[in-house]
């Protein structure tokens, strides 16, 4: 004899959570509208997947460790007129990702760096894409203690589960010795394995102010540069602008209330 409690067990055991829920609305609804059952069935069986998908999509948002909720629609693009719409549109469809291929912001402090990059880590994840950001000195913090832990390999194989690595705001490092080869070795394990994606205020020519030697600035310079979109934000700091805005906006309600 049919047992509706039985039935609910039966879909938990096989973790079909949405027909859980909706199984008997859905049903009722059926019946109603004189739906067929293989009907019935693929309206429960799609609802499913999207539910799983959703649970996906939000699993990956939350491993990517992004900090904020930051949108591709809240850039204003319009302040800097040398990056094409068209560019970054296409850089968020994560096609580039397949080629294993990077992308590098650079631009003063304020322009808009980071709220890009985590615009654009959002968009990849609703892709279904596996991405991890970290800010540049957390990242090194976490590479240098692999290394003293005599664990540094491993640990760099656990991020190449991700299939993209933002480092953000790279140009605030200041690195010894330790720290630069432990950076160069986890760059060079990803070169044309996994793609990087990295902002800095400081162009390619100040590079060797974080890495020190040389030799080592043009060789992650090098590994880089190949197979890579270069975004250059060339404005002025976005927190700059709007307080200048701000004072004009009081400076013109000064003048309207002494005249």
């Amino acid at each position: 004899m049919f047992n509706k409690e039985n039935l609910k067990s039966t879909l938990k055991t096989l973790n079909l959570s949405f027909f859980v829920e909706n199984f008997s609305n859905f049903a009722e609804k059926s019946e109603k509208e004189q739906i067929n059952h293989v009907c019935y069935l693929n309206e429960l069986s799609q609802g499913e997947v999207e539910k799983r998908h959703q649970q996906k999509i939000q699993n990956l948002i939350k491993k990517s460790k992004i900090p904020r909720h930051k949108t591709i629609n809240n850039f204003d693009l319009s302040r800097i007129p040398s990056l094409s719409s068209s560019l970054i549109q296409r850089l968020s469809q994560g096609d580039w990702i397949d080629k294993t291929e990077n992308i590098l912001i650079f631009g003063n402090p304020g322009t808009g760096k980071t709220h890009l990059c985590l615009a654009l880590t959002r968009e990849w994840c609703l892709k279904g894409r596996k991405v991890f950001y970290t800010m540049a000195g957390n990242l090194v913090q976490e590479l240098l203690r692999a290394k003293q832990a005599t664990q540094l390999d491993q640990y760099i194989k656990r991020l190449d589960n991700y299939e993209v690595l933002i480092i953000d705001d790279i140009s605030y490092l200041s690195c010894d010795r330790q720290e630069t080869d432990v950076l160069f070795h986890l760059l060079s394990a990803r070169y044309e394995q996994r793609s990087v994606v990295i902002t800095s205020n400081l162009a390619f020519s100040h590079w060797g102010q974080i890495f020190k030697d040389e030799m080592t600035t043009a060789a992650v310079i090098d590994r880089l540069v190949h197979h890579s979109s270069v975004l250059e934000l060339n404005a002025e700091s976005y927190r700059i602008a709007t307080a200048k805005n701000k004072q004009g906006n009081n400076s013109k309600k000064e003048v309207y209330m002494e005249s």
